[in-house]
């Protein structure tokens, strides 16, 4: 059995992140999101995989290569126009030759997923399984109706309130026998314009094909949409991590709690480490700062001298500069932030705080969260930052300058400055 990963998406939802690199390689717990999928694939005893690919494909391909390292083998197919994932399978149908496994590679997934729904199809034989979820806020997804017993009635994608009373969402983990390409073939564009897989499932069952649903455990699997959904997914994946002290740490320092320390990390004297805390290679921490529960730092990572840092992300080659703080933020690569940043994570009123997401203001339901900054953002000292807003890639925020409002990439932000300058001899005259 062969397994398709569909990885062509560009994740506009999760901007400026993804201006640099597909989501798919966004890194949590020095994992990139598409490494998940795979891991649950090889657990389930695939090792011939097919990913498709669209946005920054090349990134994907130099980062998994061949697969041989991880004992895979991964070949690629080019999805030329994102036409949907009912589009995306098709292409992949001279590259199956039997009963494959799909899965949508930029959700989160434990090791086992893929394996309870491979062991379901092999012992039943139907058409198709599919897994599912159980969720607070279906309307946020597909939604899956039942019909006798574990099969497939419908699929109704982002009902409105009221349209349904189930609160399964569809898992994005499959197993299909061909009959899937007749059906893909008889579907219509959506009203997004895309042609979608879930109406191919519907088809099926339609026509009284079996589609078996099997429901995950809930902490089996993560969704990550919007920016503020990487430090739920950062915490997930904490969980799923064995803790380890690995690398170089020196006397006075404290860990508590559950702390990966990778093998060339080093945790300078007064370092005090709450777990659960993930610390990447060539990491470079302390002395005397504080790093709170939650937190990722990736790879050749700096944090200074009086830093705290707390339920946050930072990405490879950032470096936080002394008497600086950062919560509930998500911060990109090879940022640099000068001496006594601030990010705040919390508003004066205590309510939630607000993201635009592509151009439209959208009450995260946090009350706390800091900020998301790009690739190579760099700050003077004394910058500050309001909850919730973004920084594209390469800006610079001068010093002492407050951003109110989200960046744009390229730009420079600059606080002008009405000066008095006169000779001490004429102090008197002020």
């Amino acid at each position: 059995m062969k397994a398709i990963i569909l990885a062509a998406g560009e994740g506009q939802r999760l901007q400026p992140l993804t201006s640099t690199r597909p989501k798919h390689l966004i890194t949590l717990t020095g994992k990139p999101i598409l490494q998940f999928c795979l891991d649950a694939v090889k657990t389930a005893g695939i090792t011939d995989i097919i990913i498709i690919t669209h946005y920054m494909s090349d990134k994907i391909k130099t980062h998994f290569k061949d697969g041989a390292k991880q004992g895979l083998k991964i070949s690629y197919v080019e999805q030329s126009e994102l036409l949907g994932t009912g589009n995306a399978t098709m292409i992949a149908e001279p590259f199956v030759d039997g009963p494959f496994v799909l899965v949508y590679g930029d959700l989160l997934f434990t090791s086992d997923t893929v394996k309870q729904v491979v062991d379901l199809y092999n012992e039943k034989k139907p058409e198709a399984v599919m897994a599912a979820i159980a969720v607070d806020k279906p309307e946020n997804y597909g939604i899956i109706e039942l019909a006798e017993g574990k099969q497939l009635e419908r699929i109704i994608e982002k009902p409105k309130p009221g349209e349904t009373s189930s609160n399964l969402v569809n898992a994005g983990i499959y197993v299909f026998s061909k009959e899937i390409f007749k059906k893909l073939c008889s579907i219509k564009k959506s009203i997004r314009g895309e042609w979608e897989l879930t109406d191919a499932l519907t088809m099926l069952a339609s026509d009284n094909k079996t589609v078996l649903v099997k429901e995950l455990n809930r902490d089996a699997w993560f969704d990550v949409g919007r920016p503020w959904d990487l430090l739920d997914a950062n915490l997930w994946a904490l969980k799923h991590i064995k803790p380890d002290i690995l690398g170089t740490v020196e006397q006075g320092a404290h860990l508590i709690g559950d702390v990966y320390v990778a093998r060339s990390a080093r945790i300078r004297s007064g370092a005090y480490i709450e777990g659960p805390v993930f610390i990447d290679e060539d990491a470079d921490v302390g002395p005397n700062c504080f790093i709170r529960s939650g937190t990722s730092l990736g790879k050749k990572t700096r944090v200074g001298n009086a830093v705290e840092i707390k339920n946050s992300i930072i990405m490879d080659e950032t470096h936080v500069g002394h008497l600086s703080y950062i919560g509930d933020s998500v911060i990109g690569e090879k940022c640099n932030f000068g001496a006594g940043t601030i990010t705040a994570n919390l508003r004066f009123d205590n309510g939630k705080v607000e993201m635009i997401i592509k151009d439209k203001l959208v009450n995260t339901g946090r009350r706390k969260l800091g900020v998301v900054l790009g690739d190579s953002v760099k700050t003077g000292i004394n910058a500050s930052f309001m909850p919730g807003v973004k920084v594209g890639t390469n800006t610079w925020v001068g010093a002492n300058f407050m951003v109110t409002h989200d960046l744009p990439k390229d730009s420079i932000a600059l606080l002008k400055q009405q000066t008095n300058v006169i000779s001490r001899k004429n102090s008197d005259n002020l």
